[in-house]
């Protein structure tokens, strides 16, 4: 993807970013976002866009004495995205209450270009993250990190309530995470400013000192007419903005 739609994807927050895939029609209005399990750590961070580097790891149980992947090597897997890499990592001791990340794995992946981590489990050292402004969004904190280690990298994760696939592109803010359809993400970065206006009309009715109910009815027709109409223009387009 041009770095050109990904920059415009970071000017807007995700609840936009899902309102203008909802009129692509591609998936039901009901999937492809995370669950609100997975809830941003630092929620004044700008938006997060990257494309999922995905892994699987566990806190519960001794790490088995086969060799198993470390951080490098999920780095290094890196030139297999179309951009900038999100880590996606699934923890598989649904129960597990240890730590799946902390400051070094942060400072590590940000190290190489990271935009942001995502992961179901738990974190720490958070005071030491909040200096990088990588975004991160997880369940919870803990202090320790038990018998933390990866398993699996670049398979399909289910984190959040939805699978994400390697190089899924993503986007995330003090909203939540979504997924982006890769063949309509272009569209979805034109569209964006467009939702936007349609959305103010009524916010300019509502802020208004002589703000009335005839005034706010007629900018939500306002607004429903704007969206129909965008709704039928990428329809008749085949989702071509």
């Amino acid at each position: 993807m041009h770095p050109g739609a990904l920059d415009k994807l970071r000017q807007y927050d995700t609840a936009t970013v899902c309102n203008v895939i909802d009129l692509f029609e591609v998936r039901p209005r009901n999937r492809g976002f995370m669950r609100q399990r997975v809830k941003a750590a630092f929620p004044d961070l700008p938006p997060m866009v990257g494309f999922a580097s995905t892994v699987t790891c566990r806190t519960v149980t001794k790490p088995p004495d086969c060799q198993l992947p470390i951080v490098p090597d999920l780095i290094s897997r890196w030139d297999e995205l179309d951009g900038p890499a999100v880590v996606v990592m699934q923890n598989l001791d649904a129960h597990g209450a240890a730590a799946i990340f902390g400051d070094v794995l942060c400072h590590s992946f940000a190290a190489f270009g990271a935009t942001g981590l995502v992961t179901d489990g738990q974190g720490r050292d958070f005071a030491g993250i909040a200096s990088l402004g990588l975004p991160v969004f997880c369940a919870g904190i803990v202090c320790a990190h038990g018998y933390m280690h990866l398993l699996t990298l670049h398979e399909a994760v289910q984190v959040g309530g939805i699978a994400v696939q390697p190089n899924t592109l993503l986007h995330g803010d003090a909203n939540g995470v979504t997924t982006i359809p890769g063949d309509i993400a272009a569209d979805v970065a034109d569209v964006c400013a467009e939702y936007v206006e349609a959305e103010a009309v009524v916010i300019a009715a509502a802020q208004t000192e002589a703000a009335n109910l005839a005034a706010l009815r007629a900018a939500y027709a306002d607004m429903a007419g704007r969206i129909a109409k965008l709704n039928a223009r990428l329809r008749k387009r085949g989702g071509s903005a």
